[in-house]
This record gives structure tokens, C-alpha cells and sequence, in this order.
């Protein structure tokens, strides 16, 4: 019987001292089902090395060694391949948006094993404690046995993951919100907490299809983010606020912004901001980005021409932060280009490039509920010899 395990917040690894099980477990992740002599090639560990981590990593159920295959036999000591192990342990999300509060699991691939979404209260201490109410049932009902390593709480704005504080968030209203103090003993598992941007920009890098040397994320909701990182590193800044863009300025707008100037990005293209000009329109009968999607979706060329325009308008705002750090990449997680990524390349031409530079994120619909539980997949993944034991699986 496996040990049940969680996944301790924590720094980072130091970038030049890497943990080695964590370089294994990475390749694995990244090759598997790989054999070890690969591995070796791939980390530059002995192979002694490879053969004790793959070992401590089987009996902690983060990998296991598939059947082999019905070929027949080669010469030699046989080539046993490893893949990470999706069957003991799981990790457990809640996104916090405006509209909706976004329950999900996963597995360690940063597979949807299952999904809920609530309605969300105002006040922080309502939603938290709602989070702590709901969570014990969702996980009985679709865990199934299953060990959860850890809590992961991600929504927009400026949050500080090693304080597990959200600093402010301006489309919620709240400001210094201490999650993970509030949540930690109630929901009687390690909690992490990440803005979502950074949370999807290491989805990609952990799990994704957009391979780039330095990648930007930029996310477009009612809150308005990003995130950089570099060599599959995020960059922090003080306080961790790097990628606070919602204050740009947007060329023509004179949407006035809470914070007392006018045309900032987050003010002129929010999801809000967008439904309540399709009403004003007469596209949509509601303020509801999910309307206006829906209508851009079957046709209705006034909803197309809103849902371009505001590509056009963040093209605009990032268009010199972009020109100044070149990224390899830029993914765009949006309402309208999730479910219409033809509409993508609306963002390149405004910024001038006729690469593929912008591209869909790798997550489809599923992607708040992977956001959610990636910081949680995160630390096994920078440093699963720091995961500890809480009792056995069932």
C-alpha cells in the first residue's frame, strides 16, 4: 500500500543546484514512457543515480514501469521503460473568477479527472469558507481513493505565491486576502496559491504542446494578466508582481479606471467591459461574454467584429512590453479565441508579426480547471523528495 502524500509549498529549487529526483521525474514526464538509459542521457546522472531515484520515485507512486511490450527479446539486459504514474495521486484546484468559482482534479499529466463550477459569493471570507465547505464532498465524490497532494488556489491579479496572499485583485474587489492562512487547516492539505496567468504559463511548460525558449501568457478575462518566463523559469519580480499589465494604456481609449486615469487595459477590455458594450449594441439580449461568444460563434458578424476588436485593443496595449522582451511565443488565453482560434491571428496582424508568434492555449475547455491545480503539480514536480507522508491511500 502506497503512502498517501502532499505536496509541501515551498521555494523553488536553487536554478543551479537542481534537485536530481526532480530532474528524473521531469524527464519522465517529458519522454516517458522512456527507458533509463535515457534518462541518464537526459539529466547527465549516473546511471546508479537514475536507478536509485527511479526507485524512490516507484515506491512514492509518481512513476511506475509499464508492462513490456510483446516484442521480441534484444541481446543484453532488457530496456524497461518508466512513465509517470497517473493511477495514486491527483491534485486539487479552485479557481476564483468573477462569475463562477471553478472546482477541478487532476491527474500528474494535468489531466481533468473532474470539474464542478459554483457560484461565487462577494465577500472573500464567503468564498473561502464556501471553498472549505465544498471541497471534503467534491473529493469524496471523485476522488475515488486516491491520494490528494495539495490544495491549489489561483485567480487574477497580483498574488504573492510565497505569502499565499492575494495582494489585490480589481475585478473582484478584494485586496490583501491571506488564502492560504485562511484555508490551510480547514481543508487539511498543503495550499498553493498562484495568479492564473503564471499558473497556465507553467501548465504550458509542464504540460503543454507550445514548446518556447522565453514564452509569454497573456490572460484576458475580467482580469487582465501575464506571465514570463524564461529557460522554464517564471520571472517573479518584488513581491512577485511581474506581468501586471492591467494599467497599460490602450491607444484611443478614454475608458475611465479605478484607479483614477483612463484608458488602462484591464478597463477597456475586460469581459464586463465587453458584454455591457454588446448589450449596449444589440448583440446580446444580457451582459454575458459567454452570450456574446456564443453569438460570434454562429455567425453574427456584429459579435465577430466586437470579439476582433478587442484583440485589436490588447494588440495595442502589449505590443512595446512584447518588442521589448522578443518572446519565441505568446499564448493568449480569451473567451472568443478559445472556442474561435481563427480569430487569433487578428491579435498578429495588429502587432505586426506574420509568424505564428501568438497561438491558442494547450487546454481547451479545461483550461481554469488545469489552472487551478498546477501549482499543486508544480512543487511535486520542482521537488518531489520534499513530499511527505500523511498516511496510506485507500
Amino acid at each position: 500500500m502506497l503512502p498517501a502524500l502532499v505536496a509541501r509549498p515551498g521555494p523553488q529549487p536553487v536554478a543551479d543546484r537542481p534537485d536530481h529526483a526532480a530532474a528524473v521525474l521531469r524527464a519522465v514526464l517529458d519522454r516517458g514512457p522512456v527507458a533509463r538509459t535515457a534518462i541518464v542521457r537526459a539529466t547527465g546522472l549516473s546511471a546508479a543515480a537514475v536507478s536509485r531515484h527511479t526507485a524512490d520515485l516507484i515506491g512514492m507512486g509518481l512513476l511506475w514501469q509499464p508492462p513490456e511490450s510483446a516484442q521480441p527479446p534484444r541481446p543484453g539486459r532488457p530496456s524497461i521503460p518508466l512513465d509517470i504514474d497517473s493511477s495514486h495521486h491527483l491534485a486539487a484546484g479552485v479557481h476564483i473568477a468573477v462569475p463562477h468559482l471553478t472546482f477541478s482534479l487532476t491527474d500528474l499529466r494535468g489531466r481533468v479527472v473532474a470539474s464542478a463550477h459554483l457560484p461565487r459569493a462577494d465577500r472573500p471570507g464567503e468564498v473561502l469558507g464556501e471553498v472549505a465547505a465544498r471541497l471534503p464532498a467534491f473529493l469524496s465524490r471523485h476522488a475515488a481513493g486516491r491520494s490528494v497532494l495539495g490544495l491549489g488556489v489561483v485567480t487574477g491579479g497580483w498574488v504573492d505565491p510565497e505569502a499565499g496572499v492575494l495582494v489585490e485583485n480589481a475585478a473582484l474587489g478584494w485586496r490583501d486576502v491571506p488564502v492560504r492562512d485562511a484555508l490551510r487547516r480547514a481543508v487539511r492539505l498543503p495550499v498553493h496559491v498562484e495568479g492564473h496567468a503564471r499558473a497556465l504559463a507553467h501548465a504550458e511548460m509542464l504540460f503543454g504542446r507550445v514548446g518556447a525558449e522565453v514564452l509569454v501568457h497573456l490572460f484576458v478575462g475580467n482580469a487582465v494578466d501575464a506571465a514570463i518566463a524564461t529557460g522554464g523559469v517564471l520571472l517573479q519580480g518584488r513581491r512577485h508582481g511581474t506581468g501586471g499589465i492591467a494599467h497599460l494604456p490602450v491607444p484611443g481609449s478614454s475608458r475611465p479606471c479605478p484607479c483614477g486615469r483612463t484608458g488602462c487595459l484591464q478597463a477597456t477590455v475586460s469581459d464586463r467591459v465587453l458584454a455591457a458594450t454588446a448589450v449596449a449594441e444589440g448583440v446580446v439580449p444580457r451582459a454575458d461574454v459567454q452570450l456574446l461568444v456564443r453569438a460570434a460563434h454562429e455567425g453574427d458578424e456584429r459579435a465577430v467584429e466586437l470579439c476582433r476588436s478587442r484583440l485589436r485593443m490588447v494588440a495595442r496595449a502589449v505590443r512595446p512590453m512584447l518588442e521589448v522582451i522578443s518572446p519565441h511565443a505568446v499564448v493568449l488565453t480569451e473567451a472568443a479565441t478559445l472556442q474561435l482560434p481563427h480569430l487569433l491571428p487578428e491579435l498578429s496582424r495588429e502587432l505586426g508579426r506574420a509568424d505564428n508568434l501568438v497561438r491558442a492555449g494547450s487546454f481547451g475547455p479545461d483550461t481554469l480547471a488545469v489552472a487551478a491545480a498546477v501549482p499543486v503539480l508544480a512543487a511535486v514536480y520542482q521537488d518531489p523528495s520534499g513530499l511527505h507522508t500523511v498516511g496510506s491511500a485507500r
